[in-house]
């Protein structure tokens, strides 16, 4: 009977996970190449995060062109507040710098504290919190890729599968500006 469940569970996440990536065309092909000079990728203008969605868009011209499942901090509705409570920011910010995390693959860091976080954790007398990422998933044998796709399970940064980490990684510059919504 477990065996039952477990190939039950197995089929409804490789379902769910293929329906989670989607890429939008706005304009028919030869229209969009007509106007657009021949790039190997276009270039994104924003990062767009809709937590209440849990989708990342990468934005280009204002248009979204692709858009992921993301996961987020364990207590994700609400701004962050300060240091350790688990939540995900919501604002402006950078994307400032990257680096290949030995923990969650490829990272790419999110500017937070701003200005008015800093301001406001300062205000309460709290620590605002730093090193919040965009990351891919943990390599675990005991815990597998798709354990954590549907799941809030990060401190506060933003979480992605793996192959769709490293499509943003190659897509979107340092120095692209990222807005996280409620």
């Amino acid at each position: 009977m477990r065996w039952l469940l477990a190939l039950f569970c197995l089929s409804v996440v490789s379902v769910s996970q293929a329906a989670f990536t989607e890429t939008i065309i706005r304009k028919p092909a030869a229209a969009a190449q007509s106007q657009v000079p021949a790039q190997a990728h276009p270039l994104i203008d924003k990062v767009l995060v809709l937590k209440s969605e849990r989708r990342l868009q990468l934005i280009s011209r204002g248009e979204p062109l692709k858009t992921y499942r993301i996961s987020l901090g364990k207590q994700p509705k609400g701004a962050k507040q300060r240091e350790g409570d688990k939540r995900t920011p919501e604002g402006f910010y950078w994307l400032d710098w990257r680096k290949v995390s030995d923990r969650y693959n490829l990272a790419m860091h999110i500017s937070y504290p701003n200005i008015t976080d800093a301001a406001k954790a300062r205000r309460e007398g709290v620590a605002a919190g730093s090193m919040i990422m965009i990351h891919g998933t943990p390599l675990d044998e005991e815990y597998p890729e798709w354990y954590f796709h549907t799941l809030d399970w990060t401190e506060g940064c933003i979480a992605m599968r793996n192959d769709d980490m490293r499509e943003v990684w190659s897509l979107v510059k340092d120095g692209t500006m990222i807005e996280i919504r409620p």
